[in-house]
């Protein structure tokens, strides 16, 4: 973790507000983060069992975090159920589903070239 009034953090903090395509990348890095927000943009509401049935091979740590991030970033609404066993349901948020045409660009861009080699 990196701390707040590092040089680094400043200078990070600084692009980000002042280009946009940098907050974008900043919002969607980590390993699984644009997968799980595919997942609930083709599912909806997604209980957590549900979102780590379809991650395969992410791990519980993993998972969790990067949840984590996506709801303080407002990309994902988390609700949780008062009930025995706990119940945790994820689904985009208006921010979110804001993304819904880029991920798509995204996803065709990737299978019209994964296959290609320069």
């Amino acid at each position: 973790m990196r701390k707040e009034t590092s040089t680094n953090a400043l200078n990070k903090e600084q692009i980000e507000s002042m280009c946009g395509m940098a907050y974008t990348i900043s919002v969607l890095s980590g390993r699984w983060k644009l997968s799980i927000l595919g997942f609930l943009l083709d599912g909806g509401t997604l209980r957590y069992n549900e979102l780590k049935r379809k991650a395969a091979g992410i791990s519980e740590r993993m998972l969790i975090a990067q949840l984590k991030d996506l709801e303080a970033d407002g990309l994902i609404e988390r609700k949780a159920h008062p009930e025995v066993p706990p119940r945790v349901e994820y689904k985009l948020s208006k921010k979110g589903k804001s993304l819904e045409t880029i991920l798509n660009l995204m996803s065709a861009w990737g299978e019209d070239n994964k296959g290609i080699r320069p």
